[in-house]
């Protein structure tokens, strides 16, 4: 018998074990601007930019800007509330 194809495997080949769910296509991420997640955030640009440059906040150089998804802008404010509560 063959193992070819779709046969064997519960698990999608895309998603490792311990990674979370993530939507299937970037079509479904929406990406917010640093003056769109400093807004948000209640912060200022600047802050944004270091959290970036410091690995805190993911993101993607669009050219000479950045552009942030806005479930790790969520997701860094809801570790943030925790970790301060």
């Amino acid at each position: 018998m063959s193992t070819s194809g779709k046969g064997g495997s519960s698990r999608s080949p895309r998603t490792p074990a311990n990674e979370q769910a993530r939507p299937d296509t970037l079509a479904e991420v929406r990406f917010l601007t640093v003056a769109e997640v400093a807004s948000v955030m209640r912060v200022s640009k600047m802050t944004v930019y270091r959290m970036v440059h410091a690995g805190e906040l993911p993101a993607v150089r669009v050219g000479r800007s950045f552009r942030v998804p806005e479930k790790a802008v969520h997701d860094y404010l809801r570790g943030a509330f925790i970790e301060a509560g």
